[in-house]
């Protein structure tokens, strides 16, 4: 019995050997990395990838410590040939698996990341991303809707005089009867009618003395 006993529990540890070595082994080493499209003003801490962005970095996270890295930027339709390359460069991860790039940038588009690595079992790591520098040329300070000028609510300048002629005559009115029947006073004060009569009377009584003197020297 005790020998039946003893062989269950060695064949029960080896099977469960056998089940635990694959799990083990589903990530070789080398491949346990991953690799962040960052900003360039992202910090390195951060592991989220930010596939939209402007100047950009490379940032590597959980590789085998001192891993050699070749990597390669290559375009992507539409707005490039599938395959060309756009950048590519090496580096050296730090101690605990960790590396970044400098700051990169690239022309407006879309693009692929294509990232190998020393001791690589599986494929290599990729990561899809677009590069828009368009809002960065923008102004930062957005125009006015208004006008800048507001209108007056009044008229800034007065109307000008008329100079039209209903204005006032410049030279005094000539004599005339005023409304009540008398004769219009000159400018010394005296009725023009009576200074006329006067002058029409010395002019007769003139002719009526001449008219005597002829008729006495025909007598």
């Amino acid at each position: 019995m005790r020998t039946l006993t003893s062989t269950g529990v060695l064949m029960t540890a080896a099977a469960l050997s056998l089940l635990a070595a694959p799990a083990a082994y589903a990530t070789p080493p080398g491949d346990n990395g991953t690799v962040k499209i960052h900003d360039a003003k992202t910090g390195e801490e951060l592991r989220k990838n930010e596939p939209h962005v402007c100047s950009f970095y490379l940032d590597a996270f959980g590789f085998d410590g001192e891993q050699k890295v070749d990597w390669k930027i290559v375009e992507m339709p539409p707005t490039g040939t599938k395959g060309e390359l756009a950048d590519s460069g090496s580096l050296t991860l730090d101690g605990e698996g960790h590396g970044r790039t400098d700051d990169k940038t690239l022309p407006d588009g879309h693009y692929k990341l294509i990232w190998n690595f020393d001791g690589e079992h599986g494929e290599a790591k990729h990561k899809v991303f677009w590069t828009d520098c368009e809002d960065d040329d923008k102004p930062s300070e957005k125009p006015s809707d208004k006008p800048s000028d507001k209108p007056s609510d009044k008229p800034t300048d007065e109307p000008s005089p008329s100079t039209s002629d209903s204005t006032a005559p410049t030279s005094a009115p000539s004599p005339s009867p005023n409304g009540d029947g008398d004769l219009a006073e000159t400018g010394n004060g005296a009725p023009v009618g009576v200074l006329a009569a006067v002058a029409a009377a010395l002019v007769a009584g003139g002719g009526y003395l001449v008219a005597r003197r002829r008729t006495a020297r025909q007598h």
